[in-house]
């Protein structure tokens, strides 16, 4: 297998050293690797958000036979190790470039299922009693400095005029007063729905209720090759082999892309590295001038994102290095706590208990991936949420189903269920085997306009 990254990213044996998996507890799961030659009708390769959504939406709903083959344990990827943001998002283009490629109707179509992916993990926290430690009831955007104020005030009122979103904007005192209280901080955009949860625990619930509902879970189960025999797929793994009728092809930043062409040199994977500290009490937090719940993001364009965790923790990532090697990681989550004493002085005698890091997932298009392949239509995917996986991942996986569903009905034309923003394969990059170089030089870019933009 050939790795964009550093082979330490890829150790599926392993579990990252994060909060999230010292805080998770043991998952009430029965699945087990594979063994043996088995079949089913649904094979999904990945065992994150997308892909136990669609197991779960499959089973639950249309009563298809699906089992998820996973190469870690079930949470072992991105799904188990983000910040727990459950908000708006998925693409990076401006709200004004998705108007002027693909029309007003279709970017409102876009954000409503934006809003509705929210809304949707909400829901399935409930109705399968996930206990997720949902916290806050918005996001913040916190602006750096008076001129990034006004442009997210901008930003707020054209699509909330344009797209019917629910953003206001709040000064920089009331900020101090509701949000937090930090040098660096000049006022705020609240944006709903959003809210923060523990990312693991909601894999590991959903996983739950996928199990329940009667799909089959295959931890441990790294996928070693692909191939067809006529119209059926064999995934072969190191102890036994699935022949499936289709395929759901998931994995975000770490899509296995050697296992068909169809997928590679399509994602662009990029490290992310997150810390957090000891915990704190509420007193404390307040004398420390943090006083929300909510997660929070800051206006740069290499941001950060934090928030306060259910037992008072500070958490705080940002991007790694274009590498991913442990040496160069270690330097990275370096210089996140000297920045973080900057940001917040009254937080710089914090200890810190816990780091780890990851691979978010983006695309030449700065948009989801949600399609099938055109070389071969049983096999459908989603990827790229750029860093609003929590939400989206799930709403892709639902999506994914109903799409999978219909086709079983003899409707398997394009899925006018999906906005056109996030419908089809993004094309691969040039000279892909360069993807990391392009990071690179977009990392230096973009830090050089933020120095700029100072």
């Amino acid at each position: 297998m050939s790795t964009l990254f550093h082979p330490s990213l890829y150790r599926f044996a392993e579990a990252q050293p994060s909060y999230w998996e010292a805080s998770a507890g043991t998952p009430n799961l029965q699945g087990k690797k594979l063994e043996g030659d088995q079949q089913c009708d649904v094979a999904i390769i990945g065992g994150g958000y997308t892909g136990l959504s669609a197991a779960y939406h499959l089973v639950r709903d249309y009563q298809v036979d699906v089992r998820v083959l996973e190469a870690g344990h079930i949470g072992w990827g991105a799904s188990g190790r983000n910040g727990g943001f459950c908000c708006l998002g998925s693409s990076k283009l401006s709200v004004k470039t998705q108007i002027s490629r693909f029309g007003i109707d279709e970017t409102r179509a876009y954000h409503r299922c934006l809003v509705d992916a929210v809304e949707m993990v909400r829901a399935l926290g409930q109705d399968e009693a996930i206990d997720f430690l949902p916290q806050g009831d918005a996001e913040y955007g916190v602006a750096e400095s008076r001129k990034h104020f006004a442009a997210m005030q901008s930003q707020a009122e054209f699509e909330r005029r344009e797209l019917g979103m629910d953003y206001h904007m709040i000064s920089q005192g009331e900020f101090a007063e509701r949000g937090y209280d930090a040098p660096h901080q000049h006022g705020a955009m609240v944006i709903r729905p959003g809210f923060g949860l523990h990312p693991l625990r909601y894999c590991q619930g959903l996983a739950e209720a996928a199990e329940r509902r009667g799909a089959v879970l295959h931890p441990h189960s790294r996928v070693l090759q692909w191939r067809k025999q006529g119209d059926r797929h064999l995934l072969e793994t190191a102890d036994g082999t699935l022949t499936a009728t289709r395929v759901i092809l998931t994995g975000n930043g770490f899509m296995p892309e050697h296992l068909h062409r169809g997928i590679a040199e399509r994602p662009l994977p990029i490290q992310s590295q997150i810390v957090v500290t000891r915990p704190m009490s509420p007193e404390e937090l307040r004398e420390r001038g943090w006083f929300t719940q909510n997660p929070t993001y800051n206006s740069k364009r290499m941001f950060f994102y934090y928030r306060v965790l259910s037992d008072g923790r500070f958490m705080c990532g940002g991007r790694g290095n274009h590498i991913g090697d442990p040496l160069g990681a270690g330097q990275v989550f370096t210089r996140m706590q000297r920045e973080i004493a900057r940001m917040w002085p009254r937080f710089a005698d914090l200890e810190f208990t816990h780091q780890w890091r990851g691979l978010v997932c983006f695309t030449r298009t700065l948009r989801p991936s949600v399609g099938r392949m055109p070389e071969d239509p049983s096999i459908y995917f989603g990827y790229a949420y750029h860093g609003n996986g929590v939400a989206n991942a799930s709403w892709t996986g639902r999506a994914l189903a109903q799409w999978l569903a219909g086709a079983d009905s003899g409707n398997d034309l394009l899925p006018m269920h999906l906005p056109a923003i996030m419908r089809g394969r993004s094309p691969r990059f040039p000279f892909g085997f360069l993807r990391r170089q392009y990071l690179r030089l977009g990392m230096t870019y973009y830090r050089l306009l933020d120095w700029l933009d100072r």
